[in-house]
């Protein structure tokens, strides 16, 4: 059997990065041989990181940095915040942004394909795995394409965005915006981008909404006509409680049960549909308004919307598109 001297255990670790023990123990098992050793920690990392793989991987670190007309954001998740935090983490973040954009990539599929020092980024994130301990993956790769592109990340590396504008010489702007879509959390760009299926489902919801509302008021007058406090009836827990109380009498109580059914299926059955329509319709203006970047008050002017800001800076200057991550959304 080799002797394994502590030179030798520090010299792996600064070969792989991997603790002491493991690469004690790597350099026992392979008896001394370094490139061994090093493949069996790979491979310890490959068993470790099946083991993991059902693991939730909530935490990490989300990245963004531009490149001539690319911004590109990154987010490779962990289990810990303690993992994400870590220098060594970040590096290796940052590391794999750098080489992305460097080699003009686009896709998720291709980042993990891409090879540092001759190795794919599939193995690299295995690699880590081994290292640390813990289910790392690499969650989300975006980018964005314009004549003029900017980056912005939050302290903490927890969101960060990059935003494309139409025309290069309006940096302070391009910054301003990327912070936006970090602060604001825009699901679009604008009322036209966003998806038919979300513009439904909003639509639908405020529909209901409405519907509830205009019932529930409708039942709020008949109990006040009848006497009766609304708020001391609202459910049939606080009824039963109220009379157990003595602030209402079981009479009341029957009667209050009684308006409510009542007064409510009147109501449904006779609702002004236009009117319905009209307030939902209202709503999703409200939705476009709060969620969509060019519709959004500008977060350094109140009362002023992001798209008159940008066409107040320049008539010709566009925001052509946004990405944004953020843990856990």
């Amino acid at each position: 059997m080799a002797n394994i001297t502590a030179s030798d255990v520090n010299k792996l670790r600064q070969l792989t990065g991997v603790g002491m023990m493991d690469c004690k123990k790597a350099l026992v098992e392979c008896d001394g041989d370094f490139d061994k050793a090093i493949e069996f920690l790979r491979q310890k990392g490959q068993k470790m990181a099946a083991k993991r793989a059902d693991r939730d991987a909530n935490e990490g670190c989300v990245l963004a940095k531009t490149n001539g007309n690319i911004g590109a954001v990154i987010m490779i998740s962990c289990e810990t915040d303690f993992v994400a935090t870590n220098e060594g983490f970040v590096a290796f973040t940052k590391s794999i942004l750098d080489n992305a954009l460097a080699n003009g990539l686009k896709t998720k599929d291709e980042v993990m394909a891409m090879t540092i020092d001759g190795r794919a980024v599939a193995d690299l994130i295995t690699d880590q795995i081994g290292k640390i301990g813990e289910k790392i993956e690499l969650a989300h790769y975006d980018i964005v394409e314009a004549p003029a592109v900017y980056s912005y990340i939050h302290p903490g590396n927890r969101m960060a965005s990059v935003v494309g504008l139409s025309n290069a010489g309006f940096d302070e702007v391009g910054h301003n915006i990327a912070m936006q879509v970090v602060a604001m959390r825009p699901v679009a760009l604008d009322e036209a981008s966003v998806p038919q299926e979300v513009k439904d489902s909003e639509l639908k919801v405020a529909i209901e909404k409405t519907k509830e509302e205009q019932v529930q008021k409708a039942v709020e007058a008949a109990l006040k006509k009848a006497g009766i406090n609304p708020a001391h009836v609202d459910s049939d827990d606080h009824i039963n409680s109220n009379i157990a109380k003595g602030w209402i009498t079981e009479e009341d109580g029957a009667k209050a049960r009684q308006i409510k059914e009542q007064v409510a299926a009147e109501k449904a059955a006779n609702l002004n549909e236009q009117m319905i329509q009209n307030i939902a319709n209202g709503r999703l203006n409200k939705f476009y308004q709060e969620n969509t970047l060019m519709n959004q008050e500008y977060i350094m002017e109140s009362k002023v919307s992001v798209k008159d800001f940008i066409a107040r800076t320049n008539k010709d200057l566009k925001v052509t598109g946004f990405k944004r991550l953020e843990l856990g959304a």
